[in-house]
């Protein structure tokens, strides 16, 4: 999943005011600048106001305080990780297809995780 830098002069065109959000469900804010002049996303489509990530210098890690503030490309895998496992529907779902023999369920919940795979790539 690519990185991008949001600057925060782009963040309200990107996504809107509070009375007026633009939903951006594939992008996930995971650090800022100290100085909370620019964002850093992860996003599978590039938009016009994303700009290219260059360097991680002056980001602190947001997406998970528990994790510490440092950033580097293995935090980014694992937050991409933790975004992927998160998004997963509960197991419970298929296994209650099985018991009730629903084909339909079943194969809702494999879609559903096609979807997930298909939202965050390894």
């Amino acid at each position: 999943m690519p990185l991008y830098s949001l600057p925060a002069s782009n963040f309200q065109a990107f996504f809107g005011t509070y009375e007026n959000p633009i939903p951006r469900n594939d992008v996930n804010i995971i650090a800022q600048k100290t100085d909370c002049s620019a964002f850093l996303v992860l996003s599978n489509t590039a938009y016009p106001e994303l700009e290219a990530f260059t360097s991680y210098d002056g980001y602190d890690f947001t997406y998970c305080q528990g994790w510490g503030l440092t950033i580097n490309d293995e935090v980014v895998d694992r937050t991409i990780l933790d975004l992927r496992k998160n998004a997963y529907p509960p197991i419970s779902d298929y296994l209650d297809g099985i018991v009730k023999g629903d084909q339909a369920q079943m194969q809702a919940y494999v879609d559903a995780c096609l979807a997930v795979k298909a939202r965050y790539p390894k």
